[in-house]
């Protein structure tokens, strides 16, 4: 094995990703790894482990896999050599600006229910705070 191929024990360690939910995005096309072993282990390169850390950043954001696939196939055209010129560029990375706006506008949202959890975390502790008192 090179240097430059990780097994996936070391991947999920990284991306702090069960080797369960590694083999799941594999199994639906979202990441591929890059090369096998001599024995026929799954090896992964940056790569790889910079597409699970994208999947791994949208999953909280409610992005479907679908979704997610079409945001690493967008960004993988984007990064093809030779890349994409004229009206497919803008096409891509339009495709690439969508998903910018909906992750700030999901983000937006939790910020907005963490901001309600910490209001009733702070109101239970106020009732418990007053509790000793009665």
């Amino acid at each position: 094995m090179s240097s430059e191929h990780m097994q996936i024990g070391e991947v999920a360690t990284r991306t702090e990703l069960s080797l369960r939910t590694i083999r799941h995005y594999e199994e639906t096309g979202l990441v591929i790894p890059s090369a096998r072993s001599q024995g026929g282990f799954r090896l992964y390169t940056e790569h790889d482990v910079a597409r699970l850390m994208v999947i791994r950043r949208m999953k909280p954001l409610g992005f479907t896999l679908d979704q997610m696939r079409d945001l690493l196939d967008a960004t993988d055209r984007l990064d093809a050599s030779p890349p994409p010129e004229g009206a497919e560029r803008e096409q891509l990375l339009d495709r690439v600006r969508h998903f910018e706006q909906a992750a700030a506008d999901r983000v937006a949202d939790l910020r907005k229910q963490l901001g309600r959890a910490e209001e009733f975390a702070g109101t239970l502790r106020e009732r418990l705070g007053g509790a000793g008192t009665a």
